[in-house]
C-alpha cells in the first residue's frame, strides 16, 4: 500500500464518508454494509477509483453510458473486492475480522490507519426512539457501537471517525452516548466530538451531525477545528441545469439542459465530460399534484409552508392532523440550504417538493444526490427506492472531504 492510508468504513451505505476520504488518495482496505443494493454501489465506486488513478475513466463513463454491461465492468476491478456484505453482529464478527485480515494481506497493508463509519442511527433518532426510549434489549442497534469497539481494539487503528445522528446525545438521557465514550477510552482512545452542520462545509442543504473524532491515547492530537465556509450560492444552483421532468419520467442516461453553475463547477459535483444519470422521478397521483400546486403557491406566492390542517378537506387522507403538520414541502430554491434530505424520500417526495411549478413533482434522484453533493459521476445501484435510501442516508461528501482532510493531516 505504499504511503497511503489504510482505511476501514464500517457501516458504510452507499459510501458518503469514504468518498470524502477517497478524495484524499486513501486505500480502502474493507467496507462493511449490511444492504446489498448499498454495498453493489460501494464496489462500483471503489472501482470508479481504480479506474481514475489508472488513467481509465473513460470505461467508467462507457458504463454510465451504458455502452459497457455490468459484468463486464465488475471484471475492470483489479485489486481486491473490499466490500463485505453482511451484517455486523456477534455471530458474524469473527467472519469480519478474518476478512479485513485477509484484505490486509492481499493488498499488502501491514497495519490498519484510519476507521470511519457509524452505526445505522435509527435507533438513536428521536422518532425512532420515542416509543421506546433507550431499550437496548428490544433493538440491536443500539449496541452496534460494541462491534465497533471489539473491531479497533482488534486492528488498532491510530485514528477513527465515529458519525451519528444528533439524538444519539440524548437518548435514555444521555446515558447511551456515555456508554460510547466510555468504551472508546477503554479501548485506548482520547476522544473528543463536535456537531457539525453539513451547510458549514459548501453543502447546499442543513445537515447537523455528531462527529466525534479518536486517537490512540498516545498521539500528541486534538480535535481539529472546522471553520464556518462562507458563500453565495443557492439551492438553485444545483438544480438548473436539469432538464424538466414528468413524475414518473426517467433520463438515465440523458444530457444537461444548460451549463454548470458555478457551484456545480467549483465543488466538483459536475465535471465537463459527465454524462448525466438517474435523474428519475416517482410518479404521483393527481390528488398529490394538487396538494403540492397549493404548497407551491403558498410559498412562491407569500413565502408559507403548507400546514396538513389549512388542506380542502377532500385532500387530507390521514386522520392525525397534528403530527408532522409540515408533512409537504417545498425545497426552496432561493436559500442557501435546503431542509434535511433523509431516508424518508425512499418513501415518498412529499417533503421535497421540486420548486418548479411547472413541473410539479418530488425531487429526482439526481437532484436529491445533488443536495448531498454526490458528484454526477456517482452512480447508485439498484431500484429507486432503495437508491433514494441510499442518498438519505449518507454523509454529505463535501463534509466528509472536509473532514478526511483534517484527519490526513494527523499523519502528516
Amino acid at each position: 500500500m505504499s504511503k497511503k492510508l489504510s482505511v476501514v468504513d464500517l457501516f458504510a451505505g452507499a459510501g458518503g464518508l469514504s468518498e470524502g476520504f477517497q478524495a484524499h488518495d486513501c486505500q480502502f482496505v474493507a467496507y462493511a454494509e449490511k444492504d446489498s443494493y448499498a454495498c453493489e454501489t460501494l464496489l462500483t465506486r471503489h472501482i470508479y477509483w481504480e479506474l481514475l488513478r489508472s488513467g481509465k475513466r473513460e470505461l467508467y463513463l462507457d458504463y454510465l453510458k451504458r455502452k459497457l454491461k455490468k459484468e463486464e465492468f465488475l471484471k475492470l476491478q483489479e485489486g481486491i473486492n473490499p466490500v463485505i456484505n453482511t451484517e455486523i453482529s456477534n455471530k458474524t464478527l469473527p467472519g469480519v475480522i478474518e476478512r479485513i485480515y485477509q484484505n490486509m494481506a492481499e493488498s499488502g497493508a501491514d497495519h490498519i490507519d484510519i476507521f470511519i463509519g457509524g452505526p445505522p442511527c435509527q435507533a438513536y433518532s428521536l422518532i425512532g426512539r420515542a416509543r421506546d426510549p433507550y431499550r437496548m434489549e428490544n433493538d440491536p442497534r443500539n449496541i452496534l457501537y460494541k462491534h465497533y469497539v471489539r473491531l479497533l481494539k482488534e486492528f488498532q487503528p491510530k485514528v477513527f471517525v465515529f458519525e451519528n445522528v444528533p439524538g444519539i446525545l440524548t437518548a435514555g438521557k444521555g446515558v447511551l452516548f456515555k456508554d460510547v465514550c466510555r468504551l472508546f477510552e477503554r479501548a485506548g482512545y482520547k476522544l473528543e466530538y463536535q456537531m457539525l452542520d453539513s451547510s458549514n462545509f459548501m453543502v447546499l442543504q442543513k445537515r447537523r451531525r455528531v462527529i466525534l473524532i479518536g486517537w490512540k491515547k498516545e498521539l500528541n492530537l486534538s480535535y481539529p477545528e472546522f471553520l464556518k465556509e462562507s458563500h453565495q450560492y443557492k439551492v438553485e444552483d444545483a438544480l438548473r441545469d436539469l432538464p424538466s421532468l414528468e413524475p414518473g419520467e426517467i433520463i438515465d442516461p440523458g444530457h444537461y439542459a444548460g451549463e454548470p453553475s458555478e457551484y456545480l463547477s467549483k465543488m466538483k459535483i459536475r465535471k465537463t465530460d459527465d454524462v448525466l444519470t438517474q435523474h428519475i422521478t416517482r410518479p404521483l397521483i393527481a390528488q398529490d399534484r394538487e396538494i403540492y400546486r397549493i404548497a407551491l403557491e403558498k410559498w412562491f406566492g407569500n413565502q408559507q409552508r403548507l400546514r396538513y390542517i389549512d388542506l380542502p378537506d377532500h385532500l387530507k387522507t390521514h386522520k392525525n392532523q397534528k403530527s408532522f403538520p409540515d408533512r409537504f414541502k417545498v425545497v426552496a430554491p432561493e436559500l442557501s440550504a435546503c431542509h434535511t434530505v433523509v431516508a424518508h424520500i425512499s418513501k415518498d417526495g412529499h417533503y421535497y417538493i421540486h420548486p418548479d411549478q411547472q413541473q410539479n413533482r418530488s425531487l429526482s434522484v439526481r437532484e436529491a444526490a445533488r443536495l448531498q453533493s454526490f458528484p454526477d459521476d456517482y452512480f447508485f445501484e439498484g431500484p429507486r427506492t432503495s437508491i433514494l435510501a441510499q442518498v438519505g442516508n449518507a454523509v454529505p461528501p463535501l463534509m466528509a472531504e472536509r473532514i478526511a482532510s483534517k484527519v490526513k493531516g494527523f499523519f502528516q
